[in-house]
């Protein structure tokens, strides 16, 4: 439930702060007062697209701030949960800024918020109900919305949509894998002939690497050989080699150690330079025995070599890409493959089908069971609406396709006279006929809604005498049960109000302010025989009003 509404430097709102309470508020006032302001400072608050406009004139920034009780709506505290913006319990604070270039900030339980969020914390909160709804009434989708938010399907209608898109762009892959099957078949065969190609050369990984050395060493095997004999030799065989002459070295310094301590760290380093030789000299023996001086190998080397040179001249590669080519060929290949598997995709195709069938099943059984009941209903609130022997039905229509939206169109069909046949609701109801169908749709299915505060701007519009006063105490019945506002222009409508607040324009200094006031009795009084009469008040149009007031509060 609203509890509160503050609203600063807003179009004409200097500053006003609204406490709300439960049951069935009015807002009256002069035309061109600012009646709407509220609704639109809230409906602001609640998601819609902020305007630098807004802003009052000489202001920097317009501010709007509302808070929520929350407790008959426990999954809001899920759903801010979900989002990290939990407050105080049963509580939510709401508030946004707009500067004047238009550009807002929006806050929930004093963390920012995004304006998505602002708009799905919104649908839990509130339900506005325009003054122009019935305009839109003779659209289908909106008669489609206004079925599925009776039948509570709408998240059903939402995965049904969702089912029939997956089917649709499994339809169109497989048609386009149908395509592809006639028209690729010459990419396919020559894919696998050159997979084929290079699977015959059965590559190697890092083989070009390897190749390149194998023959640098093959190629250069008598010299490698001879230069290491040539080391070993100088190191330890032949005459006067450095092993027998650092031998001669070590033996000398070391008898002199013993004379002159300070020789002991060179003999250390002449042992472990002694130990080094000795391995390089193991190292170059082993080496030396390791070399092949094999002409076969080499030839067989250098074959390899210009089979993969040649390979890769053929595809314009370098010879070491040769393994990447073929690993993007075989993908090539299997893409090519799956985009064409047409029993795959059509056992794809059959079960988005499948699915969406599931979902649209259960979609028009619900529709069917709500249409039935919807339309008794609103043929019961249309006979109080001063529409005597009038009938409303909506027709579920079966597709010859199934369609986006399920497997039925639907409509609306209307008898606005007793003996007449039910036919389209657009070629049948004049303006008057929509506005009050639609407010019978709007009681219905307002009923039936878990939102706590429901907004009627001027829906009476059109309406008057009797049928006027239906309307007040059907929106006063609705108070029992929801926080029900309305702004409205008609006296019996406001005289069932169990609170009324008057809506005025001010002229100060130059400026023009709205102002938003509750009113106790005796201005209750004033303004609904101002309501009744015009600018002059009579005490005939007073009396009334208190007659009106008196009934409607007996």
């Amino acid at each position: 439930m609203l509890l509160t509404l503050t609203v600063k430097d807003f179009v004409i709102v200097d500053s006003i702060n609204l406490e709300f309470a439960p049951g069935f508020t009015v807002l009256t006032g002069e035309t061109g007062a600012g009646k709407s302001i509220m609704l639109d400072a809230l409906s602001l608050l609640l998601g819609d697209r902020a305007e630098g406009s807004l802003v009052r004139e000489g202001a920097e920034k317009a501010e709007i701030t509302a808070e929520f009780d929350t407790r008959l709506r426990p999954e809001i505290g899920a759903w801010l949960a979900d989002n990290a913006l939990t407050g105080d319990d049963d509580l939510v604070l709401v508030r946004r800024l707009i500067d004047k270039s238009g550009r807002s900030r929006s806050f929930i339980n004093g963390q920012a918020a995004t304006l998505g969020q602002l708009k799905q914390l919104g649908e839990f909160l509130v339900d506005i109900h325009g003054q122009h709804a019935h305009q839109s009434l003779v659209k289908p989708e909106t008669q489609r919305g206004l079925l599925d938010a009776y039948a509570g399907s709408q998240s059903l209608a939402q995965e049904t949509h969702q089912a029939w898109q997956d089917w649709q762009a499994a339809r169109k892959a497989r048609s386009e894998a149908d395509r592809l099957s006639r028209e690729s078949e010459v990419e396919r065969e020559r894919l696998t002939w050159q997979i084929n190609e290079l699977t015959e050369l059965r590559l190697l990984p890092d083989e070009w690497t390897a190749l390149n050395q194998s023959h640098s060493r093959l190629a250069n095997a008598a010299e490698l050989m001879q230069t290491a004999q040539f080391a070993v030799e100088s190191l330890s065989e032949m005459e006067g080699n450095c092993l027998t002459m650092l031998s001669q070295v070590q033996s000398r310094i070391g008898k002199l150690a013993g004379v002159d301590p300070r020789l002991a760290d060179t003999l250390a380093l002449l042992d472990s330079v002694d130990a080094e030789l000795r391995e390089v000299v193991y190292s170059l023996r082993d080496y030396a025995s390791d070399i092949d001086e094999d002409p076969s190998q080499l030839a067989e080397v250098e074959g390899r070599i210009d089979t993969l040179m040649s390979m890769a001249r053929k595809y314009r590669v370098q010879p070491q890409e040769l393994p990447a080519k073929l690993e993007d060929w075989q993908q090539q290949l299997a893409a090519l493959e799956a985009s064409t598997d047409g029993e795959a995709l059509a056992l794809a195709e059959a079960a988005s089908l499948s699915r969406y069938r599931t979902l649209a099943e259960g979609l028009s059984g619900k529709r069917r069971q709500a249409a039935s009941e919807l339309s008794s209903r609103i043929t019961e609130e249309m006979q109080r609406l001063a529409m005597g022997g009038a009938r409303f039905a909506i027709e579920l229509a079966a597709l010859a396709e199934p369609g986006a939206h399920g497997l039925e169109s639907i409509e609306y069909l209307v008898a606005a006279n007793a003996g007449t046949s039910l036919r389209p609701l657009a070629k049948v109801a004049s303006g008057g006929e929509l506005s009050r169908i639609s407010l019978a749709m709007q009681v219905v299915i307002s009923q039936v809604a878990s939102v706590p505060t429901l907004i009627f701007d001027e829906v009476d519009v059109g309406i008057g005498g009797r049928v006027a006063e239906v309307i007040g105490h059907l929106l006063r019945q609705l108070g029992k049960r929801y926080q029900v506002l309305c702004i409205t222009h008609l006296p019996q409508v406001a005289s069932c109000g169990q609170q009324h607040w008057l809506v005025s324009k001010q002229e100060q200094q130059g400026k023009v302010r709205s102002r938003i006031q509750p009113l106790p009795h005796e201005e209750r009084v004033l303004e609904i025989a101002r309501m009744l009469g015009g600018a002059e008040l009579t005490q005939t149009t007073r009396e009334h009003a208190a007659e009106m007031l008196a009934t409607n509060d007996a």
